[in-house]
Formats: structure tokens, C-alpha cells, sequence
């Protein structure tokens, strides 16, 4: 019995040691950052949000773009603590500032670089990962290939400071040296009757891959500044299914 559990150590700390070299440290309860995203964690080594990292998300039509774009922004306004800032950059921005509110994510804090070319974004994004000064960078642009992608994993291995990459509708999705890839699809919110509004914003959460984790497929649904799992609730007077929190 004690031969078993010393066996189970040693592969629990080789384990450790193995996500330690590649830049997965393990994070002290007082110095874990909230992602909002409770039990969903568990998929991730260490079962912590990677912070230190790039992370990739592919949208393949406007829609998904727009659910994409609220999903980061749930994550990034859990990441970023008061004062701190994050630099936005892409080609033929189309977010409404103000709406990021929603999320918990001050504007303000957010500084907006609109360029033409995808080469421009990489090379912004490249340097401004390097900043230490900053908590978080997105990037939103179409092509990447994996040399690329390792030279900004490399950056942020150095500054600690999360990357995303929204890649939208692109040619062809290869490999490339991202912790994650996640494809975040609407889905769209109902209510009971009798109930204004139109629902809490409500997504398929597809996580790819994730390197020395376990991919997954979820429903969330932002609600009360957290993502919360949705349960389909079959309601007898209606076909649909209505997403609630638990």
C-alpha cells in the first residue's frame, strides 16, 4: 500500500516537473487569478487558465465572431485587475467599445491599434507581448503559421502576459504553438414567459486542443459577471430548451 502511494507521488511529481520545463507553473492559492470559469478549469494543467500563454480561437462567420469576441472578453475582464491594461489590435475592427461593459471590461483600459495587414498585427502583437506592463493582448487577424505563433509563445514565456489570437474565417487551421484552441459558437437564449429581455448571452464552448490538458465541449452562459453552465430545460409549454445556471 505505502510502495503504491510512493509510486503515485513520484509520478505526480515527475508530472509537475515535465509541465514545469515547458512553462507551465504550478500557482499558489493566493496567486490564482479568477477566471470565472469554475469547474471548466479542471481541463487545463495544473487545473489553472494558462496566463502566460497564447491562446487561439477560430470563428468561421460573423456570428461566431461576435460570440468569440464576448466570450474573450468574459475572460479578459476577469484577468485584468484594477489599473491594469490591454492593447487590441486587428484589421477592420468592428467592435462597439461600450459593449464590452457587459462583460466587466472598462473601454478605457483597452488601448484600440486598427491596422491594414496582417504582417503589421504580428509584428504590433510580437512586441507588445513583450511588455510587462500589459495584462493581456488580442489579436484579431486571419493567417499564422507556426513559426510565427512560436516566437509569440516565446515573448510571453519571458513577460507573463496572456495572448489571444482570434483568427477569423482562415484559410486553413494548422497547428501552431498555441497553449489552447477553442471555437465558441451562439446559442441562441430564451426565457420563460412572462419575463422581459432576451436572454443571458449564451455559447457552445468547443475546446480544441489544449496542450497537457483535456479538450472538452460545454454550454456556458454569462450571467452576473461569471460564466455559469447552462442546462437545457425542457419546458412542457414550449419546444425549445431554455439555458439556466447552476
Amino acid at each position: 500500500m505505502e510502495e503504491a502511494a510512493n509510486k503515485k507521488e513520484m509520478i505526480k511529481k515527475l508530472q509537475q516537473d515535465i509541465l514545469a520545463m515547458q512553462g507551465f507553473r504550478a500557482v499558489l492559492d493566493h496567486n490564482r487569478r479568477d477566471t470565472g470559469l469554475g469547474s471548466l478549469e479542471h481541463a487545463f494543467p495544473n487545473q489553472t487558465f494558462p496566463v502566460a500563454a497564447v491562446h487561439e480561437f477560430i470563428s468561421s462567420t460573423v456570428a461566431e465572431a461576435a460570440a468569440t469576441t464576448g466570450f474573450m472578453a468574459g475572460l479578459m475582464g476577469h484577468l485584468m485587475q484594477q489599473n491594469s491594461t490591454c492593447l487590441w489590435v486587428g484589421t477592420g475592427r468592428q467592435l462597439f467599445p461600450p459593449g464590452l461593459k457587459a462583460f466587466g471590461l472598462d473601454p478605457d483600459r483597452i488601448i484600440f491599434v486598427d491596422l491594414q495587414w496582417d504582417r503589421d498585427v504580428l509584428w504590433t502583437v510580437e512586441e507588445a507581448l513583450k511588455c510587462e506592463n500589459l495584462t493581456v493582448v488580442v489579436a484579431e487577424l486571419e493567417e499564422i503559421n507556426l513559426t510565427e505563433s512560436r516566437r509569440l509563445q516565446l515573448a510571453v514565456e519571458k513577460s507573463r502576459v496572456t495572448g489571444f489570437l482570434h483568427r477569423r474565417n482562415p484559410r486553413k487551421i494548422d497547428n501552431i504553438a498555441c497553449v489552447s484552441r477553442w471555437q465558441i459558437t451562439p446559442v441562441a437564449s430564451s426565457l420563460q414567459y412572462g419575463l422581459p429581455g432576451v436572454g443571458y448571452p449564451c455559447w457552445n464552448v468547443d475546446l480544441q486542443k489544449v496542450r497537457n490538458g483535456k479538450p472538452g465541449k460545454w454550454q456556458l452562459q454569462w450571467a452576473a459577471g461569471h460564466f455559469k453552465h447552462a442546462i437545457p430545460v425542457k419546458v412542457e409549454t414550449q419546444k425549445n430548451f431554455i439555458p439556466q445556471a447552476v
